[in-house]
């Protein structure tokens, strides 16, 4: 895939294209379903496949106060995107400047010019432009001035006849429902970020934990114990996830990501990890002694062989 990160990045005659416009936060599948109809068309008339999307959700400066956590980080929004087959993206930087661009210069700017574009593929309820001006509407009328056409998706619902959307996702996460979230998405969800020092209680108790940095890139589900993947340098490795503030000992900052990897203890202080997580196992409780937390955490290393199927490692014999 392409990556264009300004207009002025598209090199000239790069070709004519069909284009979607959108956040793409998550590339979820009602994301992929419109990137699939949209490498279709293009397929179908020899047109460039180019998604048009932002660094960060243009709420994050328009209307901070109402912008919601991003599903995913710029990087990994990139590569989901890459990994659906399109020719390029064009990551355009959303700041001051760009959100006072009126809807017909955006479309002469970027639809017509950067991109020459023949086809426009967007949802019903599209908006553009300085303060949303811009509706289907008026993307028809300055198609037929620009020489594109517009095509109109519908939202893709899931059985239940619930929309597929990035909010939903986030509830979703929120409730720490992440087997039903990752199969919207079509892939695990997932955090990442530096593995950095902790208080060590894990290695005291003998789970050793690889605990992220404060702040790690993606959606952070609900506080809970988690089975999950453990990712290194693309090496997978089974894990039991915590995330909270682990309530049985005082002084610790909130929303903690930490993961157990099963049956490894190596030093990964510094490494960039990735956690995919898999199921929900139970809640965060605050237990009334240390021996009863490690009793359970025990029955979560078990819970997690079980949905992940590894088996413990045999101890050699004597």
């Amino acid at each position: 895939m392409d990556l264009f990160e300004s207009v002025e990045a598209v090199p000239a005659g790069y070709g004519r294209a069909a284009v979607t416009i959108g956040k793409f936060d998550g590339v979820h599948g009602g994301h992929r379903a419109v990137l699939a109809r949209l490498r279709q068309i293009a397929d179908e008339r020899g047109l460039r496949s180019v998604v048009v999307t932002f660094d960060r959700n243009p709420m994050s400066l328009l209307k901070p106060e109402l912008c919601p956590l991003p599903l995913i980080s710029k990087e990994q929004k990139l590569e989901r995107l890459a990994s659906t087959g399109i020719d390029a993206t064009l990551m355009l930087t959303f700041d001051r400047a760009l959100s006072e661009v009126n809807a017909e210069d955006f479309v002469a700017t970027v639809l017509a010019g950067a991109l020459d574009t023949g086809v426009v593929l967007v949802g019903a309820d599209f908006r553009f432009g300085a303060r949303g001006a811009g509706d289907v509407e008026l993307l028809r009328e300055l198609g037929v001035r620009h020489n594109f056409e517009v095509v109109v998706v519908g939202d893709i619902e899931l059985e239940a006849g619930r929309r597929i959307s990035s909010t939903f996702v986030r509830e979703l996460l929120a409730e720490g429902q992440v087997a039903e979230a990752s199969r919207i998405l079509t892939a695990p969800h997932s955090v990442r970020g530096i593995v950095v020092l902790g208080q060590q209680r894990g290695r005291e108790l003998g789970y050793p934990t690889a605990n992220l940095q404060p702040v790690p890139e993606g959606f952070i589900p609900a506080d809970g114990v988690y089975a999950a993947w453990l990712v290194i340098d693309g090496t997978r490795f089974a894990a039991a996830v915590s995330i909270g503030n682990n309530p049985t000992f005082e002084g610790v900052a909130e929303k903690q990501v930490e993961a157990h990897a099963l049956d490894q203890d190596f030093d990964i202080y510094g490494k960039r990890v990735e956690i995919e997580f898999v199921e929900f196992i139970r809640g965060m409780v605050k237990f009334s002694s240390v021996d009863s937390l490690v009793e359970q955490m025990c029955i979560d290393e078990e819970t997690t062989r079980t949905i992940l199927g590894v088996q413990a490692k045999a101890t050699p014999k004597r």
